[in-house]
């Protein structure tokens, strides 16, 4: 079986453990980065780091980035994934601290840590490195479109930062413990932080994104399931060329369409009501055919995080009687999930 290219050139060099910094943020959403490590490589991250004013924590101990190393942290890495990947000049003080104390450091921005000049330079006077994982690799093809071999499964959001990532790497895990041959394909900064392998999609030329998703899966043996990370959504006024990109290119057999429970408009856009789970289906099916016209729908994974576990397991029952497909919350796993997987591999 084919590997991916990588987007990490130096995957398993990158400097772990990790210090987790979570910049001013106030909105839990954009610190989807720090809680995907949390929660998904937990051996390697050590605590947390906050300038003053944040009002996000991961649960994970506050320590200075000296404290880190002393734990034996490595690096520190940028856990925010704010709107247009910016790092701001609040944030800069922070960085340098911990260049100083020692760390390397490790972000997944559109605004890259090579290119701020005083964190070059300071990078330089302490012998640490800057690793941007949200760069590209070189001589990224058009798509062709072509079918490729191999079971393909891309998960589809309503929304931005609602579960896709999660979703992905659960049924991945769920169909390896099944004794399949499965692989997680990051297409974000956090999922190739996690895998340690990827393409951070968002960050792809226009003209070369559905040809990047084509490498990002590529010719397999028969048996073997890709389980991709989906981004984005195709009904988000900003981030819809990425999602259909993503769509196009990775060719999905299945789809696994992701909500969140109670939420009805599009974060950080306010102004646009979100699209409902129906809407979000046909939609996704309609333009998902023009390069995979096998595609399906297996169901529905519903991020119920905010509730408790009654209520939970009352959306979970509604959402399924009405759509008349299987609806789980991977987080909260039992026979809903186990269903979702059935018709996932069905």
């Amino acid at each position: 079986m084919s590997n991916a290219a990588p987007v990490l050139r130096e995957a398993d060099a990158l400097p772990q453990p990790y210090l987790l910094f979570l910049g001013d943020i106030v909105e839990p959403g954009y610190a989807k980065t720090a809680f995907g490590l949390r929660d998904w490589a937990p051996e390697r991250c050590v605590g947390e780091f906050a300038c003053a004013g944040a009002a996000v924590s991961t649960g994970l101990p506050p320590l200075t980035p000296a404290q880190a190393r002393a734990l034996g942290a490595r690096a520190m890495v940028i856990g925010v994934a704010n709107p247009g990947g910016r790092i701001p000049a609040a944030w800069v003080p922070s960085l340098l601290e911990a260049l100083e104390a020692g760390l390397d450091l490790v972000g997944g921005m559109h605004a890259l840590l090579s290119g701020i000049d005083v964190l070059r330079n300071a990078a330089v006077v302490h012998g640490r490195r800057l690793v941007d994982v949200r760069e590209p690799p070189p001589g990224l093809p058009v798509a062709n479109g072509r079918k490729r071999t191999g079971r393909r499964l891309l998960t589809v959001g309503t929304d931005c930062a609602l579960g896709k990532k999660y979703t992905a790497l659960a049924l991945a895990r769920a169909f390896r413990e099944r004794g399949l041959d499965a692989a997680f394909r990051a297409s974000g900064q956090t999922g190739i932080l996690i895998a340690g392998a990827g393409m951070p999609m968002d960050a792809v030329v226009a003209d070369f994104a559905a040809g990047a998703a084509e490498l990002l899966s590529p010719d397999a043996d028969p048996a073997h399931w890709d389980v991709i990370e989906g981004q984005g959504s195709l009904s988000h006024p900003a981030y819809a060329g990425v999602s259909l990109s993503l769509l196009h290119g990775s060719q999905p057999d299945v789809i696994v369409v992701c909500h969140e429970h109670g939420r009805e408009r599009m974060l950080g856009h306010a102004h646009y009501p979100l699209p409902s789970i129906e809407e979000t289906i046909g939609l996704a099916l309609r333009l998902g055919a023009r390069t995979n016209p096998a595609i399906r729908c297996a169901g529905v994974s519903l991020n119920t995080g905010a509730l408790d576990d009654g209520a939970a397991q009352h959306a979970i029952a509604d959402t399924a009687a009405r759509l008349g497909l299987p609806v789980a919350d991977p987080m909260r796993g039992g026979d809903a999930f186990a269903r979702l997987v059935d018709a996932c591999l069905s």
